[in-house]
């Protein structure tokens, strides 16, 4: 009995005029954003496949990295020329000026990471200048917490996005040891998130260029609860289950590593190893009810795996260049990839049965 064949996208979203770096849904509304190298960000009517404002947000010479929403009426942008920007989004798309602007003097290609969750007093009682770190709110809106690879390339750094305020740095003190944050290179990925329970605390999964990634506790920010070594090239791309309990891991190498995660016992081990025919995964991304993951590559291919069990289910050949970044829908019904060329194609693949 023949395979079927790979779907296409059910739409393909032009406008761009320069590499697609990243893209997210909406959180419940029919919305995806994405941004590009050129600065663009764009907002796009996922049911009728237009665009629905576009604005440029950072230079054209620095471009956008990343690109995640936040609430209801909030998105967050990050340009790769040190800036990290709250904006609005009212009727007519996003508003003239930034609601924030983070200066984080941070030139690279790490991609920051949302925690959307409460940052408790109790779990980081002192910022780097030893003073005790303000409440965080902005009026109509929850806390906004992001991690991102900081000043110092080696190093984490959280900021309060409502306060333009830094919280702490993954470090809080550079080590002279051989566990010191340098001799890991640059942070290359990060991945902040809050376990469930009564008594969940942030934490932070970061990845580097030696192939390294590493655990954080904020509470504890002086050390970190385990580094793991699952790759032999820069750790690319982290994306962590909505359950907390393990993640995938893309590389410059040829793998694609899933891992078990435990927070509370400190434990990351690997679950399964996928070698591929060519190296380079820019982006990874688990669907949210955890059935199914998938990858952007080098090699132009969009990879959707199961995942619990890790057997690939197919191979999507749509984009003429490297793909950058791959995500889906809140409800898991719609998957979107973006490319180096221009473009971003939409995808309706192992539709949830609901």
């Amino acid at each position: 009995m023949s395979k079927r064949p790979p779907p296409d996208p059910v739409a393909v979203l032009r406008g761009h005029r320069a590499s697609v770096t990243d893209l997210c849904f909406h959180p419940f509304k029919n919305i995806l954003f994405s941004g590009s190298t050129d600065g663009e960000l764009r907002i796009w009517d996922t049911l009728q496949h237009r665009t629905m404002s576009s604005s440029w947000v950072h230079s054209a010479a620095h471009g956008i990295i990343s690109i995640v929403s936040s609430g209801e009426n909030r998105v967050i942008s990050q340009g790769r020329d040190g800036t990290v920007k709250l904006w609005d989004i009212g009727e007519g798309g996003l508003s003239r000026s930034p609601l924030t602007t983070i200066k984080t003097n941070s030139y690279h290609f790490c991609k920051l990471s949302l925690l959307n969750a409460e940052i408790k007093p109790t779990e980081v009682t002192k910022n780097n200048q030893g003073s005790e770190i303000p409440a965080t709110k902005l009026e109509g809106e929850g806390p906004n917490f992001v991690a991102t690879a900081g000043q110092d390339l080696s190093m984490v750094e959280i900021w309060d996005v409502n306060n333009a305020e830094k919280i702490i740095t993954l470090p809080c003190y550079s080590t002279s040891s051989d566990n010191s944050p340098k001799s890991r290179g640059m942070c290359m990925a990060v991945q902040a998130f809050m376990p469930s329970g009564s008594n969940a605390y942030a934490n932070v999964i970061s990845g580097y260029e030696d192939g390294s990634m590493v655990l954080w506790d904020i509470r504890n920010p002086a050390l970190p609860v385990i580094s793991v070594k699952f790759h032999s090239e820069p750790v690319l791309s982290l994306s962590i289950d909505n359950l907390c309990g393990g993640g995938v891991s893309g590389s410059a190498d040829e793998k694609i590593v899933m891992f078990r995660l435990d927070p509370s016992t400190g434990s990351c081990l690997v679950r399964k190893e996928i070698v591929l025919e060519r190296p380079g995964i820019s982006g990874t991304s688990i669907r949210p009810d955890g059935k199914i993951f998938a990858t952007a590559g080098w090699d132009h291919r969009l990879r959707v795996y199961d995942y619990r069990k890790g057997n690939a289910l197919a191979i999507l050949k749509y984009h003429h260049a490297m793909c950058n970044a791959v995500t889906f829908s809140a409800s898991s019904k719609l998957m979107a990839s973006s490319s180096e060329d221009a473009t971003i194609a939409l995808w309706e693949i192992y539709p949830p049965k609901n």
